[in-house]
């Protein structure tokens, strides 16, 4: 046994160094581009005027506020419906995952394709409805909730897992059992007794979620929004700098916001470590 840990890590080194060097290399080839300028030599221009471009506030503004939407919806869809799966009916666990997994089966091209078929048939047919406007509103340049409901669509198969390795490490049968023999409600024992327990599953949902909306290009350019990735590459043709400037910033943004979600499910876990 000790000869074959011996043996494994100088692979698992190799392995981690191959893998660093395939994310870096290609990260600070990025960050070259974006300061070496032929004739000038080193500078940041390009960061310095990411904030004054125009479009940068306002997609980005959106961008968040669909990430925000996404997650408010997607987790109110999934939360429930994971804690009565585990308690109510444990033998639809495998279709429910199936119909969750679905959206990686289903290139995000013919997805759109399939929206756009009813976003035009819902006007002509429904004209003389109250469904017109309903039609309408959710396809509003300043909020297009559309993309909220495909970005929960497309999220499904993250937050299933999420949430599903979450109620896993939990025993939700009795914490259910104990809130309502203490007179709470099913509302209650839910927000009381379930979520506390699943606040790391949640984070990590919603983050997941985060990233998705953040990097989602093909559905909002095919629908004809633009939130950020779509500004991002609506920019690189003309300001090729600039682009890759915000395509790194915005990468160092999200590793952080991962590095601050893994320290503070960490601190959690010392914490209730610590209080048991």
């Amino acid at each position: 046994m000790a000869r074959l840990n011996t043996s494994v890590r100088p692979w698992r080194g190799i392995t981690l160094a191959a893998a660093g060097l395939y994310f870096l290399v290609p990260l600070a080839a990025s960050v070259v581009f974006t300061v070496d300028v032929p004739g000038q030599g080193v500078t940041f221009d390009a960061y310095t005027r990411i904030v004054g471009t125009e479009g940068f506030v306002s997609s980005l503004v959106l961008s968040l506020e669909l990430a925000a939407a996404t997650i408010v919806v997607v987790l109110l869809l999934m939360v429930p419906a994971m804690v009565a799966l585990r308690l109510g009916a444990p033998k639809l666990r495998p279709v429910v995952e199936v119909v969750c997994s679905l959206p990686l089966v289903v290139p995000p091209i013919a997805f759109v394709a399939g929206m756009s078929t009813v976003l035009k048939w819902g006007p002509e047919h429904l004209s003389r409805t109250p469904l017109f406007q309903t039609f309408v509103a959710i396809q509003n340049p300043g909020f297009p909730f559309v993309l909220v409901l495909s970005y929960v669509v497309m999220a499904l198969p993250f937050v299933y897992r999420a949430l599903d390795a979450g109620l896993r490490a939990i025993d939700v049968r009795t914490l259910v059992e104990a809130a309502r023999s203490c007179g709470a409600g099913w509302p209650q024992a839910l927000v009381r007794a379930v979520l506390p327990n699943l606040r790391g599953a949640l984070l990590n949902a919603a983050f997941l979620t985060l990233a998705l909306v953040l990097g989602e290009y093909t559905v909002a350019q095919l629908l004809g929004f633009q939130p950020f990735a779509v500004w991002i590459v609506n920019i690189s043709g003309s300001q090729a700098q600039l682009s890759v400037a915000v395509s790194v910033l915005s990468l160092l943004v999200t590793w952080a916001l991962l590095l601050a979600l893994a320290g503070f499910g960490g601190r959690s876990r010392t914490a209730s470590a610590s209080r048991g």
